[in-house]
């Protein structure tokens, strides 16, 4: 049976992406991330966390017609806990971390200096809705970030330290 799939399944405006995806600095920062949270009980920082958190930022910008490409919202939903291993390690926070690993990954992947700047800002911004609602990548990685956890169906979420409030508490849409 002949599949619909035998073509590029990789659409041109995300080449980027692919870039972030395959750098060397991202795939060392997930698999140390992997063993680091191997027997975590809590909410991972792995790929379907990072995916989830784009899809979800995506769908926010098409739904308020916030206006930016595909690849920059992919970019920041990829890249905003890459730098969470490293928090593990020395307690630096992972928001710091991630910035500085974001502007290096975004460079090297293609990113121009302005979608660089609104990315990494977003992602120093990404832990408090305060620092967020300084710009709209920000706040819209923030939103991505909190929805994408399924608090309400997590075992662990009596022993989660997040407050009720920050907590997702259902199916949101």
């Amino acid at each position: 049976m002949k599949t619909m799939y035998s073509y590029n399944m990789i659409p041109e405006n995300m080449e980027r992406v692919q870039k972030i995806i395959h750098h060397p600095e991202f795939e060392k920062a997930m698999d140390i991330i992997g063993i680091l949270e191997k027997k975590r009980k809590f909410c991972g920082h792995n790929m379907k966390h990072l995916l989830d958190v784009a899809r979800i930022a995506y769908i926010e910008n098409l739904e308020e017609s916030l206006g930016y490409s595909k690849d920059v919202i992919y970019g920041a939903g990829l890249l905003h806990d890459v730098g969470k291993y490293l928090q593990y390690i020395d307690g630096t926070g992972h928001h710091i971390t991630s910035e500085k690993i974001a502007r290096r990954v975004l460079q090297d992947a293609g990113y121009e200096s302005i979608e660089i700047e609104d990315i990494c800002q977003a992602i120093l911004n990404h832990r408090n809705l305060e620092d967020a609602e300084k710009t709209v990548l920000g706040k819209t990685l923030y939103r991505a970030d909190k929805l994408s956890r399924a608090c309400y169906a997590c075992s662990a979420s009596d022993k989660c330290d997040w407050s009720q409030e920050k907590k997702t508490p259902g199916v949101i849409a």
